[in-house]
């Protein structure tokens, strides 16, 4: 390659980022301003009593716990709502789960205890033998699906959780209608029912664990509603922060039926205010952090509309704030939350409730479960998951493609490492006759360079004729300059498949290919840590972008390869080999917090490629 055509790819990779980041922020700028946006009505709360008699009378806040091996439920008396939804790890004792533990989880453990409690505070349960209270749950072994209260070293909450956001909460204009305190009527191990008042409107709430034709991380929420139930919205919560590659990625979709069609949508992430549309009716509406989320599915007419809100970070932090807090490793700031919101009606309203992780295997067994051929019904839940990214056009047939041949290995293999590394090398000899082809073309380029050099000094004073002369050359030997960076842009297309895969795929999130260095394929590489930041670096090292830059560096050096005699070397050599040199140090920086997944597969794609030109050049030698 001569210093154009590497200047031309480098400027591809880094306008690819770069465009990443403007459009993002350009998009976030203009959310909020769609047009059915309005205000809704304003509901007055009041506290009354109650007409029966609660089975548990709750004066304060209380919480209650239903589990089974894929949830725990922490309900709350304060809206009758889901203060915690915590996912149990996959373990040797519990093999249904399928969601695995990874860095963060252990970091909290580590770093903050008392909030590695599930649940955080003291709870009612019932495990078949009636309701007994306990002071504290489980240390560790959960994911938080929402963001929660936070707690000090001593047990006292640090950030308060504002019930606003709790699931399945009853909110209005009025922010007193969140606050109102239910009285338990009903709890066993597998179902608790409620009863509040909002006002002159009696509102009961029953959560159930169905027993029979129930999907895994499913339950059911059934609300009677008396009275004028407008201007009341049922929440979704607001998913914690999952990150990838250092980017956090929620995803906002909804389903509707258009012209007896069923199409999914992806909504705008709010910025300023709440989005509020209220001519469409959804199937259901999803709220994910990328990973791991919720799905809200009326089984019945529902009201008209939806909301959504972006909670500030400051309001309700992320648990990431609970790393390294002494040195505000992750701002709370940095990590808003967001929510969504559906209609109430007066009446009964029956819902199904999906949370858990966006697994496409697993929510096309949903799919398969709920399907009822004799009404054509499909809840399609598989298409809340989806191939993540500003460029998605170009990445998703080549990211379902690359996900496609990585089943197909891990079938084999029984390995996600392993799997990328089999992907890596079939796209090798898929591409090897093109690699070839430019190999080839290199090797001429590097054999004509003396003439190149002889006509650039005979024309120094005429530039643009020895330009002529030397393009008029390569006509003549055959050979094209732009042929050595052909195979780097074709391979960018699965490049940045591949990393939209890793951000989206949730197989390979906790992935383990190396104990106690590569733990995670959707997250960096960590081969050791240390306290206090450093800037950029942060307070972990990453090795494979460094063997990854090594590896660019060699295989450009193989490419670039000077004549014996250095002063015989052409400018266009030594832009080159500077320029390689360059593009190494550049590539190493933007892949520093990319998944290790991406890493290990550019790394291993570039070392194949020196292989080939070694194998090649050497073969054409003898000849």
């Amino acid at each position: 390659m001569d210093k154009r055509t590497i200047l031309f790819v480098l400027c591809v990779t880094a306008a690819f980022f770069a465009v990443h980041t403007w459009f993002g922020n350009w998009v976030g700028d203009e959310r909020g301003k769609r047009e059915g946006i309005r205000q809704e009505s304003t509901v007055t709360a009041q506290s009354a009593p109650l007409i029966e008699e609660p089975v548990y009378v709750s004066g304060n806040e209380e919480f209650y716990v239903l589990e089974n091996s894929y949830q725990q439920l922490v309900f709350s008396t304060r809206g009758g709502s889901l203060s915690e939804i915590n996912i149990p790890f996959e373990s040797k004792e519990n093999s249904k789960s399928i969601v695995k533990e990874i860095d963060i989880d252990r970091s909290i453990v580590k770093e903050s205890p008392r909030n590695a409690r599930f649940p955080l505070q003291r709870f009612w349960i019932d495990e078949g033998n009636g309701a007994v209270q306990r002071d504290e749950g489980s240390f560790g072994g959960y994911y938080p699906l929402l963001r929660r209260a936070t707690l000090t070293s001593k047990g006292s909450v640090q950030s308060p959780e504002n019930p606003e956001y709790y699931a399945l909460n009853i909110i209005g204009e009025d922010p007193s209608i969140a606050q109102v305190i239910y009285r338990v009527t009903k709890f066993d191990a597998q179902s608790i029912e409620f009863e509040g008042r909002i006002g002159k409107r009696r509102v009961v709430k029953r959560f159930s664990i169905p027993q029979e034709r129930s999907g895994p991380y499913c339950f059911n929420l059934n609300i009677q509603i008396d009275g004028d139930a407008h201007g009341l919205w049922l929440t979704s919560g607001v998913p914690d922060v999952e990150l990838v590659g250092g980017s956090y990625s929620p995803l906002l979709k909804m389903q509707t039926t258009r012209s007896s069609t069923l199409e999914v949508d992806e909504l705008d992430l709010p910025k300023k205010g709440p989005i509020v549309v209220t001519s469409i009716s959804p199937n259901w509406i999803s709220n994910s952090n990328g990973f791991l989320g919720l799905i809200l599915d009326p089984l019945g007419d529902a009201g008209s509309g939806y909301k959504t809100i972006q909670v500030p970070g400051k309001e309700l932090p992320t648990r990431l704030s609970l790393i390294d807090a002494k040195y505000n490793l992750y701002p709370a700031e940095n990590y808003p939350g967001y929510a969504t919101f559906l209609p109430l009606k007066s009446g009964e309203m029956a819902l199904r409730v999906f949370a858990g992780p966006f697994d496409d295997k697993l929510l096309k067994q949903l799919d398969d479960i709920y399907e009822d051929p004799a009404t054509h019904y499909n809840p399609d839940y598989a298409s809340a998951q989806s191939i993540q990214g500003w460029f998605s056009f170009i990445s998703q047939p080549f990211a379902k493609f690359l996900f496609i041949l990585m089943q197909l290995f891990y079938a084999v293999t029984s390995s996600w490492a392993a799997s990328i590394v089999l992907l890596t090398i079939s796209l090798k000899a898929m591409m090897y006759p093109l690699n070839n082809w430019s190999i080839k073309s290199t090797v001429r380029m590097q054999e004509i360079a003396p003439k190149v050099k002889a006509i650039q000094e005979k024309y120094k004073k005429d530039p643009r004729k020895g330009q002529l002369e030397v393009m008029n050359l390569y006509k003549q030997e055959g050979v094209n300059p732009f042929t050595g960076c052909l195979p780097m842009l074709l391979q960018m297309p699965f490049l940045i498949g591949m990393f939209y895969l890793l951000k989206s795929s949730f197989p390979l999130r906790g992935a383990v290919f190396i104990p106690g260095w590569i733990d995670d394929l959707a997250a960096p590489d960590v081969l050791f840590s240390w306290n206090t930041p450093i800037w950029f670096i942060g307070n972990e090292f990453h090795l494979l972008p460094i063997l990854m830059a090594v590896a660019m560096f060699v295989q450009q050096r193989m490419t670039a390869k000077w004549p014996k005699d250095l002063k015989q070397a052409t400018d266009a050599q030594r832009q080159q080999r500077m320029m390689g040199n360059m593009m190494a140090v550049v590539f190493a920086v933007m892949f520093y917090s990319f998944p290790s997944g991406l890493n290990i597969y550019f790394m291993l794609s570039t070392l194949l490629g020196v292989l080939q030109q070694s194998w090649l050049t050497k073969k054409m030698k003898k000849k």
